[in-house]
Protein backbone atom coordinates (compact mmCIF):
# COMPACT_ATOMS: atom_id res chain seq x y z
CA UNK A 1 0.00 0.00 0.00
CA UNK A 2 2.85 2.35 0.80
CA UNK A 3 4.47 1.49 -2.04
CA UNK A 4 1.52 1.99 -4.16
CA UNK A 5 1.21 5.67 -2.95
CA UNK A 6 4.84 6.60 -2.99
CA UNK A 7 4.90 5.42 -6.60
CA UNK A 8 1.43 7.63 -7.30
CA UNK A 9 3.46 10.43 -5.47
CA UNK A 10 6.14 10.11 -8.05
CA UNK A 11 4.45 10.07 -11.15
CA UNK A 12 2.43 12.93 -9.74
CA UNK A 13 5.73 14.89 -8.77
CA UNK A 14 7.02 14.34 -12.23
CA UNK A 15 4.26 14.57 -14.26
CA UNK A 16 4.06 18.12 -12.67
CA UNK A 17 7.86 19.14 -13.57
CA UNK A 18 7.78 18.05 -16.85
CA UNK A 19 4.65 19.15 -18.13
CA UNK A 20 4.55 21.13 -21.58
CA UNK A 21 6.46 24.23 -22.20
CA UNK A 22 4.07 27.25 -22.35
CA UNK A 23 2.57 27.79 -26.23
CA UNK A 24 4.82 31.06 -27.67
CA UNK A 25 2.32 33.53 -26.28
CA UNK A 26 2.68 32.44 -23.00
CA UNK A 27 6.11 32.79 -23.11
CA UNK A 28 6.37 36.25 -24.74
CA UNK A 29 4.21 37.25 -21.41
CA UNK A 30 6.78 35.02 -19.43
CA UNK A 31 9.87 36.97 -21.02
CA UNK A 32 7.90 40.23 -20.90
CA UNK A 33 7.15 39.37 -16.68
CA UNK A 34 11.07 38.51 -15.99
CA UNK A 35 12.37 41.91 -17.78
CA UNK A 36 9.57 44.06 -15.89
CA UNK A 37 8.77 42.44 -12.75
CA UNK A 38 12.05 40.72 -12.20
CA UNK A 39 14.49 43.66 -13.76
CA UNK A 40 12.42 46.44 -11.19
CA UNK A 41 14.59 44.28 -8.54
CA UNK A 42 17.60 42.23 -10.71
CA UNK A 43 17.70 45.68 -12.93
CA UNK A 44 16.55 46.05 -16.47
CA UNK A 45 19.38 44.43 -18.12
CA UNK A 46 19.05 41.31 -15.56
CA UNK A 47 22.78 42.76 -14.37
CA UNK A 48 22.20 43.18 -10.83
CA UNK A 49 20.48 45.54 -8.48
CA UNK A 50 18.77 45.34 -5.74
CA UNK A 51 19.01 41.89 -5.84
CA UNK A 52 21.54 40.02 -7.68
CA UNK A 53 22.59 39.43 -11.43
CA UNK A 54 20.80 36.87 -13.46
CA UNK A 55 23.16 36.70 -16.20
CA UNK A 56 24.06 33.11 -17.47
CA UNK A 57 27.56 34.00 -16.67
CA UNK A 58 26.52 34.63 -12.94
CA UNK A 59 24.22 31.55 -12.80
CA UNK A 60 26.63 29.16 -14.29
CA UNK A 61 27.27 27.55 -11.27
CA UNK A 62 23.44 27.55 -9.69
CA UNK A 63 21.75 24.06 -10.46
CA UNK A 64 18.21 24.58 -12.59
CA UNK A 65 15.84 22.38 -9.89
CA UNK A 66 17.63 25.38 -7.25
CA UNK A 67 16.99 28.16 -9.54
CA UNK A 68 13.20 27.24 -10.34
CA UNK A 69 12.32 26.42 -6.84
CA UNK A 70 13.35 30.02 -5.70
CA UNK A 71 11.05 31.72 -8.67
CA UNK A 72 8.77 29.45 -7.86
CA UNK A 73 8.91 29.72 -3.86
CA UNK A 74 11.04 32.98 -3.27
CA UNK A 75 13.11 33.44 -0.51
CA UNK A 76 11.27 33.78 3.28
CA UNK A 77 13.02 36.43 4.93
CA UNK A 78 14.31 38.58 1.69
CA UNK A 79 12.85 40.91 -0.44
CA UNK A 80 12.58 37.65 -3.48
CA UNK A 81 8.97 36.95 -3.38
CA UNK A 82 7.39 33.93 -4.32
CA UNK A 83 5.79 34.04 -7.40
CA UNK A 84 4.15 31.01 -7.70
CA UNK A 85 0.08 33.08 -7.49
CA UNK A 86 1.25 33.69 -11.21
CA UNK A 87 3.26 30.80 -12.69
CA UNK A 88 3.07 27.45 -12.64
CA UNK A 89 5.58 25.03 -11.84
CA UNK A 90 6.68 24.30 -15.14
CA UNK A 91 6.62 27.98 -16.14
CA UNK A 92 9.17 28.82 -13.32
CA UNK A 93 11.61 25.92 -14.75
CA UNK A 94 11.31 27.16 -18.22
CA UNK A 95 11.78 31.13 -16.81
CA UNK A 96 15.29 29.31 -15.10
CA UNK A 97 16.30 27.18 -18.22
CA UNK A 98 16.12 30.38 -20.09
CA UNK A 99 17.63 32.19 -17.69
CA UNK A 100 20.75 29.63 -17.45
CA UNK A 101 20.91 29.80 -21.64
CA UNK A 102 20.82 33.65 -21.13
CA UNK A 103 16.72 34.79 -21.16
CA UNK A 104 15.80 36.49 -24.26
CA UNK A 105 15.08 39.77 -25.03
CA UNK A 106 11.26 41.15 -25.11
CA UNK A 107 9.73 41.29 -28.73
CA UNK A 108 8.07 44.55 -29.03
CA UNK A 109 5.45 44.31 -31.73
CA UNK A 110 5.71 47.34 -34.39
CA UNK A 111 2.44 49.44 -34.65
Amino acid sequence: MLRTALCLLSLLLWGNAHAAPPDAAREQALVRMVRQDCGSCHGMRLTGGLGPALTREALADVPLESLAAVIFHGRPGTPMPPWRAMLSEPEARWIAQRLLQGFPEEMVKAP
